[in-house]
């Protein structure tokens, strides 16, 4: 099969396409063809080894697993002895996990791995898109921000595929919510149910008098120590990005003053933790409550230029690419 490999850290040209062994499924696994995956700026900070704690966990030297990618949607091309939760024809959106591997036409997994169904109607690109920005986003919104009816949470970066689908999220929780983004991508927030909206190029939230319950900073733009006068009392600072600072911050603020930073692994959530929600986001994408957003698509020989578009940072929603041969790119 093809797969979109890299084999040492750096700028977007160090991924290709190569030819490797297509797996089969053993028993109780399934075995998938993967239509469409998803480029995500963890998927960049994988592919440069940055920050350094990446290469702890995925590499000193060089990276471990040569394959990107850790959301996709696809069909079960072939089943192991003992499935029964999948048959051959289903179409289905999964998260691979910390193994990777979604950058390819196939990849193999276990029927209890965080897979389930897609939703009636949904495309390719919009199943892998619910299997990426909402399950990123949950985790951090519902079981470390606690956002529920009466709190005010504020996104910072509300127009990219995890600030899109948080919005929409802390909405369904019951949240008063403001996103924070470019001039261009105000109506976007606007349209996917944000109370208020700030243009970042015109205003500095954490200059602002309004106070937040959570600070969600999907950006990576900010800092606790930065938005932390943003905070209400009790309130809590959700950092997507692994840095030292992050984690210095989580630790110090867990043990003194009444604000918290905190950095959430959502990659290592467990499948019986993941299962729900994507189940969550089947129901709310067919009531119409949960809209994917997708920026660009790309061919599996534009990898390089699908990593490049996302370091620019700019990307509205998701950039997928097409791993089944269908689709003409960008």
């Amino acid at each position: 099969m093809k797969a979109i490999t890299y084999h040492r850290y750096g700028a977007p040209d160090v991924v290709g396409l190569e030819d490797v062994p297509t797996p089969t499924a053993a028993d109780g696994e399934i075995l998938i063809r993967i239509h469409a995956g998803v480029v995500t700026p963890a998927d960049g900070a994988a592919r440069k080894g940055e920050p350094f704690l990446i290469r702890l966990m995925g590499g000193i030297r060089r990276p471990k697993q040569p394959i990107l990618g850790s959301e996709i949607a696809g069909e079960v091309a072939a089943v192991g002895a003992g499935v029964t939760r999948f048959k051959v024809g289903d179409r289905v959106m999964a998260a691979t996990g910390d193994t990777y591997g979604g950058h390819a036409e196939f990849v193999v997994l276990s029927q209890d791995a965080a897979v389930e169904n897609m939703p009636a109607g949904a495309s390719w690109e919009q199943g892998v898109a619910l299997a990426e920005g909402p399950a990123t986003a949950m985790p951090f919104l519902r079981d470390h921000g606690g956002v529920e009816r009466g709190k005010h949470v504020l996104v910072n970066g509300g127009s990219g595929s995890v600030g899109s689908a948080a919005i929409q999220l802390a909405k369904h929780l019951g949240a008063e919510v403001t996103g924070v983004a470019s001039t261009r991508n105000q109506e976007l927030m606007r349209s996917l149910g944000a109370d208020h909206v700030i243009d970042y190029t015109q205003a500095d939230f954490t200059a602002a008098r309004e106070r937040y319950d959570v600070v969600f900073d999907v950006s990576g733009l900010s800092s606790f120590g930065v938005a932390k006068d943003a905070l209400r009392e009790g309130g809590i600072y959700l950092d997507t990005y692994p840095s030292l600072n992050t984690v210095w911050h989580q630790v110090v603020t867990s043990r003194l003053g009444t604000k918290r930073a905190a950095f959430v692994a959502t990659g290592l959530r467990k499948p019986e933790q993941k299962r729900p929600d994507l189940v969550l986001f089947r129901e709310l994408f067919e009531r119409g409550e949960l809209t994917p957003i997708i920026d660009r698509t790309f061919a599996m020989e534009q990898a390089a230029q699908a990593h490049a578009y996302v370091d620019t940072g700019h990307k509205t929603g998701n950039v997928i690419l097409h791993l089944a041969g269908e689709g003409s790119g960008a």
